[in-house]
């Protein structure tokens, strides 16, 4: 079965700061939660998925990674050493077991489960509890992101309505984008990975439609020719170079872009990564 886009994992160095710039784009950005292993994250949430703006967290301890089991805040914290940015593309799930059952069957690589809980503060200030089962899996030929489901067991405690709705109009998150040397490499990784059986490849890269969501994976000149940007360099395989946003209004979000150095391009705006904590942003 397909999955959809569940949300994207965004490294940074100061979590007050890029939260900051998440503001100052328009968005609604939710209070700090701290993971018992040390990182502490902020979110965006959208329609039916989300950022993780996230961070290591003072004193933080993260469990090393080691056989068969991966370690999600040493590779957030080993991923830090190289720079900000995307680090984990994550898609949702609605049974973990089942996952790896799927994993499996597909011939990728599978690790210990994990789950973990959490509280979560609400608009109004009250506390919830939430908890995660994630399963990570591996493209062996990338290694500046890292890629797992997401089963949500208390979404009644997560979603917000206050927490959705944003001053610049943005409703989804439409599409995650890739950047790699050869991108018709990682297109078998993804179809199994997302549960899709068919990929669009062109001379600009390749296309997978997931329920929740576009991911592109394009070659550094059609990504630079596509939106005026440079490429990422230095990748080792897929790297998180854009996310794409849908708005209901271009004006309204272009008025926030624009403090940030948004330029548009045609029938879109764009921000470039160096202002946006290693990520570029699209709004279309």
């Amino acid at each position: 079965m397909t999955k959809g886009i569940d949300h994207v994992v965004l490294a940074v160095n100061s979590l007050q700061d890029a939260a900051g710039l998440w503001e100052r784009l328009g968005f609604v950005v939710t209070p700090t939660a701290r993971h018992s292993w040390g990182t502490e994250n902020r979110l965006v949430q959208l329609n039916g998925s989300f950022l993780e703006v996230l961070t290591i967290g003072e004193g933080a301890e993260p469990t090393e990674a080691s056989e068969g089991v991966f370690s999600f805040g040493a590779f957030n914290r080993d991923f830090l050493k190289k720079g900000e940015g995307g680090s984990m593309f994550v898609l949702d799930s609605a049974d973990a077991k089942q996952d790896r059952e799927v994993l499996n069957a597909a011939g990728l690589m599978e690790y210990a489960p994990f789950s973990f809980e959490r509280v979560a503060v609400s608009p109004e200030g009250e506390e919830r509890q939430v908890a995660f089962d994630l399963t990570f899996t591996t493209d062996l030929l990338s290694k500046d992101v890292a890629f797992f489901t997401c089963h949500n067991k208390f979404p009644e405690n997560f979603w917000k309505a206050e927490y959705q709705s944003h001053p610049n109009s943005v409703t989804d998150l439409a599409e995650v984008i890739f950047v790699a040397d050869d991108p018709a490499d990682h297109h078998e990784f993804l179809k199994a990975f997302i549960g899709e059986r068919t990929a669009r490849l062109s001379s600009l890269g390749v296309e997978i439609e997931t329920t929740r969501g576009l991911v592109k994976v394009l070659s550094p000149s059609a990504y630079e020719s596509l939106y005026g940007i440079p490429a990422p360099t230095g990748c080792e395989g897929l790297k998180i170079a854009a996310l794409a946003f849908s708005a209901c209004d271009l004006e309204q979000f272009g008025k926030f872009a624009q403090s940030l150095g948004g330029v548009k391009r045609a029938d879109f705006w764009v921000i470039e990564p160096d202002k946006m904590a290693g990520v570029a942003v699209i709004c279309q």
